[in-house]
């Protein structure tokens, strides 16, 4: 159980940290690659505002004179970098333009500001998107482009070149990886380091619960003991009485508890040691089908039992043989009354299944999974007169998933449970 419980601490802790770096990095990429493309449309639409050149002068926002420089040469003067950014950038910026009249005709190329491009390459590309592009803006392979529309009723292509900054974004994205990766495995070794100080509360008051469920248990049996034979001499001096056989099914049902108590308490812990060995499975559930026989006839209910010969599990036959117990007990203690009860063995490939159905006046609404649930009672008033306390349904839970199996409550219309335990396949070795 305390390893069940750090590791679930574990990967719940990775799960979370991995969504908060998978949404940082691509919260990153994506405001740098907004910010390239916004970049690269600025400079597109500075070009296509004078016919293709960069004004000759700084834009009138910032200051046509260099600005003083800090005396620190240490320091960033960001009023410098701003203003030689903005000196520098028609040199640093790659592109080229193609003017096209009505006809498709190139009349116009300007390709001195890129040196990866030639005039006929430039012209295949315009012409391609003059005739495809169905935005005025886009990417066209690694080139950002701009349709305008000119006075003389011509169209001029521009191309930016952003291959530089789709490496760069490249990069940076592999780079973000990997420092997201570097500190998933930091955070791993440091989770599963501490995990055990993590969950010490939780296993120290789980602990504590076992231990109380455990001694209450034991400490139960004695009393009830004695009650029980205090009630034998009674009776054998008094004879029996409704009280005594009051008494005596007060025992029973205190005694059933217990026992399942215990049970639950032994399957929680990770130190117990279940023998398995193979054992006919279908001689098993018969024999607790068919102890279920007289209770069937003297409550005027229809008792359908298929259980194919020959089955085998490799398993602990005294817990399967609990499990059925409890299953076929549990339908016919909420079975409606002149009800049916079907219990049902079967076996593919892979899987034997075992099957407990039964009529009800009513099925729980909602996740039909809390039945399985400790002390759960769909129906208080029912479990007082049967005598249920909603905890043999969590033994049988317990018992499957000890074997490697699973157990569920479905709906079968309006009037029908089915609790279906699926267990793993056991072949017999011949």
């Amino acid at each position: 159980m305390v390893n069940k419980l750090r590791k679930k601490f574990v990967i719940t802790a990775l799960l979370s940290l991995l969504l908060i770096l998978v949404t940082m990095i691509g919260i990153i990429n994506a405001i740098n690659m907004h910010q390239v493309v916004s970049e690269a449309d600025q400079l597109l639409a500075t070009l296509a505002s004078n016919d293709g050149y960069f004004p000759s002068k700084v834009p009138s926002t910032a200051s046509p004179l260099k600005p003083k420089a800090s005396n620190n040469p240490n320091i960033f003067d960001w009023d410098v970098i701003n203003f030689n950014h903005s000196k520098e950038t028609p040199y640093q910026s790659r592109y080229f333009w193609v003017r096209i009249d009505s006809h498709a005709k190139v009349i116009q190329i300007n390709t001195v500001h890129i040196a990866s491009v030639s005039s006929y390459t430039a012209e295949d590309y315009a012409i391609d998107l003059y005739f495809s592009a169905s935005k005025r803006h886009g990417f066209y392979h690694s080139y950002r482009y701009l349709i305008t529309d000119s006075t003389d009723d011509t169209k001029l292509i521009f191309f930016l070149d952003l291959s530089t900054a789709i490496i760069n974004a490249k990069h940076l994205f592999i780079q973000s990886v990997g420092i997201g990766m570097l500190a998933t495995v930091a955070m791993f070794i440091l989770v599963f380091l501490f995990s055990g100080q993590a969950v010490a509360p939780a296993v120290e008051s789980m602990e504590k619960q076992k231990r109380f469920i455990t001694d209450a248990g034991h400490e139960l049996k004695t009393p009830l003991a004695v009650i029980s034979a205090n009630i034998d001499v009674l009776e054998l001096e008094q004879g029996k009485s409704e009280w005594t056989t009051s008494i005596r099914n007060q025992i029973k049902r205190m005694n059933s508890l217990v026992k399942n108590m215990l049970t639950l308490s032994r399957m929680d812990e990770e130190r117990m040691h279940v023998v398995f060995s193979d054992f006919n499975l279908s001689e098993t559930l018969r024999d607790a089908a068919f102890s279920f026989e007289p209770i069937a006839e003297s409550q005027d209910k229809k008792y359908k039992i298929e259980i194919p010969k020959g089955i085998h599990l490799m398993g602990d036959r005294a817990s399967i043989n609990q499990l059925a117990y409890l299953l076929i007990d549990n339908a016919f203690k909420y079975s409606s009354a002149n009800g049916s009860i079907h219990v049902l063995l079967s076996v593919d490939n892979k899987h034997i299944v075992f099957e407990v159905s039964n009529t009800c006046d009513t099925i729980p609404y909602g996740n039909l999974d809390r039945l399985f649930d400790r002390f759960y009672r769909a129906d208080y008033s029912r479990s007082r007169e049967t005598g249920g306390y909603g905890i043999g349904l969590s033994v049988a839970r317990a018992i499957a998933t000890s074997h490697s199996g699973t157990i569920e409550a479905v709906r079968d219309g309006d009037r029908i449970i089915r609790f279906v335990v699926t267990l793993p396949k056991y072949i017999q070795k011949k």
